[in-house]
């Protein structure tokens, strides 16, 4: 070790490219080349796109694959607390002397040349699970899919597309269709992909995408299904039913994400064990996820605080539902959100279920919506609206209405993180 540290190396990278997301696939190649290709040497890949519901997928997959004594690797972003939260290699998270070697070698390897923040740690994430022996490899798509840096496997063993809908448009297209073609695009040639129920425009286009690919498909609601029955997880498909616990994971949405997983299991041949870890071992943080200690609840021993990083209307209209299975009690958001979002979309759904909104800005986020504009989004979709310099003073304000408030803080991951990093 020179001594150096990830962070440090990571902010080196930042400065590789002068764009944030820049969608193409040249430099991905030509840094994976440099390596060696790694990704040729990853036990079987099982790669997610969807615009909601990847990161939970993926998590119920990894308790599946655990439970049955399967060693893991697998990739996710952004992270919340630490960069070492997206790599995690054989079931272990990435240690800061593997991620600052690994980083260190992609760096070198680049040469310099012109690549994001996104592609190069990819490009590391690869490296690593290439160097360590395990089962299976588990790669949630960044952006997209078609051109997304993950998107560099011929042959995965499956792929999973997640539910679309409208978000990123200044990236992926101005309609749900177009927006499902560059899902669409992890999908290969003869291999098999689980695809969860879709709107009728975006699945016209996986489906033309697919039979074009020759690609086998497990279509939610014709090869299997899932769905919450007096509050169990049944699961079906063509061999069979399974009656299984609730998902760990709060929400009716996370009844669908745990049947994907439970298709993926059973795609490769895994039984009722494996299956059965799926809701129980999950664990998945800044998914409508209830803070039990640190600094906030020290603050407000009478409130309840959740956290909940979705940031697009799906997400809300799951959020709401979810609030809905609560027990009764006044509900106060806190939010933050980014300014290529549609705050206005994301808010509506959450009006009826909501007793008020304190607007923040997003701590250390250059693309934080700004609180007053946050807040005044919040009135014009008609909630009762404040704005606050920070998160701890929009609960002091909250706690002055209520003490025994409900707290639900929410609109970004990126706003998630700073409060798991603050809250201690």
């Amino acid at each position: 070790m020179s001594g150096k540290t990830s962070d440090a190396i990571l902010a080196r990278m930042m400065a590789l490219h002068p764009k944030i997301i820049d969608l193409t696939l040249d430099r991905v190649w030509r840094l994976l080349e440099a390596l060696g290709n790694p990704q040729d040497d990853l036990p079987p890949v099982i790669h997610i796109a969807g615009t909601n519901g990847k990161g939970s997928t993926q998590a119920m997959i990894r308790a599946g694959l655990e439970g049955a004594g399967q060693r893991v690797h697998a990739y996710t972003s952004p992270h919340l607390a630490r960069f070492h939260e997206r790599i995690r290699v054989a079931g272990s998270l990435i240690t800061e002397d593997e991620l600052t070697d690994i980083l260190d070698e992609c760096y070198a390897a680049n040469n310099g040349e012109t690549i994001t923040y996104f592609e190069i740690t990819t490009c590391a994430a690869i490296l690593a699970f290439a160097r360590t022996p395990a089962d299976y490899t588990l790669l949630e798509v960044g952006l997209g899919g078609r051109v997304d840096a993950t998107n560099v496997f011929a042959k995965p063993g499956l792929t999973i597309i997640t539910p679309v809908s409208f978000d990123h448009p200044q990236f992926l297209g101005n309609t749900v269709a177009e927006i499902a073609g560059e899902k669409a695009g992890i999908l290969k040639h003869g291999v098999p992909a689980i695809i969860t129920r879709q709107p009728d425009d975006a699945m016209e286009i996986i489906e033309a995408r697919a039979e074009r690919l020759g690609a086998p498909m497990l279509v939610q609601g014709q090869h299997w299904d899932a769905w919450e029955e007096r509050g169990r997880l049944i699961y079906q498909d063509e061999t069979g039913l399974l009656d299984l616990p609730p998902p760990a994971l709060m929400g009716a949405h996370q009844f669908q994400n745990a049947g994907t997983a439970i298709t993926a299991l059973r795609h490769f041949g895994f039984g009722a064990d494996a299956c059965e870890a799926v809701p129980i071992n999950v664990t998945w943080a800044a998914r409508m996820q209830k803070l039990s200690h640190g600094l906030l609840i020290d603050a407000a021993p009478d409130a309840e605080f959740w956290l909940d990083g979705g940031h697009n209307a799906a997400c809300a209209g799951t959020l709401a539902e979810t609030l809905t299975r609560l027990p009764k009690r006044p509900t106060h958001l806190i939010c933050g959100m980014l300014n290529t979002k549609d705050i206005g979309g994301y808010l509506e759904p959450l009006v009826p279920h909501t007793a008020s909104l304190t607007a923040v800005s997003i701590p250390d986020e250059v693309n934080t919506l700004p609180a007053p504009v946050t807040a005044q989004a919040a009135t014009d979709v008609g909630m009762d609206a404040d704005e606050a310099d920070s998160v701890m003073a929009a609960v002091q304000a909250i706690l002055k209405k209520q003490s025994d408030a409900r707290i639900l803080i929410c609109g970004s991951l990126y706003l998630a993180g700073a409060i798991l990093r603050e809250n201690g």
